[in-house]
């Protein structure tokens, strides 16, 4: 069961990666873009800024989960290289249990926010764009990364202590 789970975050933090990857590649054209308008042209691109956060948002939300499992996070570990292997294990379930809460409930605030732009008919300031697709990608996101943590919390109760050789 564990394999299942451990081969669909694979996929689904690959999938959201390739996905930040394109959000970055669209901020980096529309940055270009925009200052070749401005420089040469005399005419920026409206509403750069709005996108560039929007792009940024779903750039870093979608990346969460790919650099968890890459253990791309940062990490303090002056002390636990000093406990017992079962402690550490424990210690790594109870981090990723708590993180995973917190992502989760960050998740599902955010695409509660977002159903709430929906409602409202919240749009961009500049554009006049409905954004809550992009709020929806980054409640998404969170989601992902709560997910990953939970995993991470079942490999980590799961695993069997090395034998000493």
């Amino acid at each position: 069961m564990i394999a299942l789970l451990e081969r669909f975050r694979r996929l689904a933090c690959n999938a959201l990666a390739a996905v930040a990857g394109l959000a970055v590649l669209a901020m980096v054209a529309l940055a270009c873009a925009n200052i070749i308008g401005r420089t040469f042209l005399s005419s920026p691109i409206g509403g750069t800024y709005e996108l560039m956060g929007f792009f940024g948002a779903v750039a870093a939300a979608f990346a969460l989960g790919y650099s968890q499992l890459a253990k791309g996070h940062v990490a303090v570990t002056i002390l636990d290289e000093h406990l017992p292997r079962r402690l550490r294990r424990l210690l790594d379930a109870l981090g990723a249990a708590i993180g995973g809460a917190f992502f989760a409930v960050a998740g599902v605030e955010v695409v509660d926010f977002g159903n709430f732009m929906v409602a409202t008919g919240e749009l961009s300031e500049t554009l006049r764009l409905p954004f809550y697709w992009f709020v929806w990608g980054v409640g998404g996101g969170c989601l992902l990364m709560a997910f990953v943590l939970f995993v991470d919390m079942l490999a980590a109760l799961r695993k069997t202590p090395e034998r000493a050789a």
